[in-house]
């Protein structure tokens, strides 16, 4: 994946709105990658604005899928300060929450934070789960099969081979 992804780099390098950058979470990189959840290699977040948190990119990893993604779902998003980028229906929705209470604006943000990272927190403890049963399972079927092979192969090997029949004889022709 790292040669698409300096390819994409590159493809971006002047570009006034999309950034694309590499991050060590090994060495000094580490407070930042803790700091956005990376827990593994390689995780791919992108930021869009008024976004400071950032979305796991959840796509293809070929060039082909990150230079479409990067195309087409990056740079300035639709926010207040950048209305031309919005579709009606977005600017309906936004103008409903500019038109709200700050407070219950933000109430209803850190609800939705809240409903999403104890959703994200549900569906980890549910992996965990699936990988010790998955790992349950497959350490028996190994047992099964190392303990299964030498009768097999003695069950085998104690059954008489059927006859062969005879071949027919076969006549030259004149």
């Amino acid at each position: 994946m790292k040669p698409d992804w300096d390819a994409l780099s590159a493809d971006f390098a002047d570009s006034k709105t999309v950034i694309i950058a590499d991050v060590d979470c090994t060495a000094g990189g580490k407070p930042l990658c803790e700091k956005y959840g990376v827990r593994g290699y390689p995780t791919i977040k992108y930021f869009n604005p008024p976004d400071e948190e950032g979305e796991d990119y959840k796509g293809g990893r070929t060039l082909a899928d990150l230079k479409k993604f990067a195309t087409n779902e990056l740079g300035p998003g639709c926010s207040v300060d950048t209305l031309d980028n919005c579709t009606e229906e977005q600017k309906t929705k936004l103008q409903e929450y500019i038109d709200m209470p700050a407070e219950e604006r933000a109430t209803m943000l850190e609800s939705l934070k809240t409903e999403l990272k104890e959703a994200e927190s549900k569906h980890e403890a549910l992996l965990k789960e699936l990988q010790s049963t998955y790992k349950s399972s497959m350490d028996s079927l190994e047992k099964l099969k190392d303990e299964s092979a030498p009768k097999i192969k003695l069950l085998k090997a104690a059954t008489p081979a059927p006859p062969k029949e005879a071949e027919p004889e076969t006549k030259d022709e004149v």
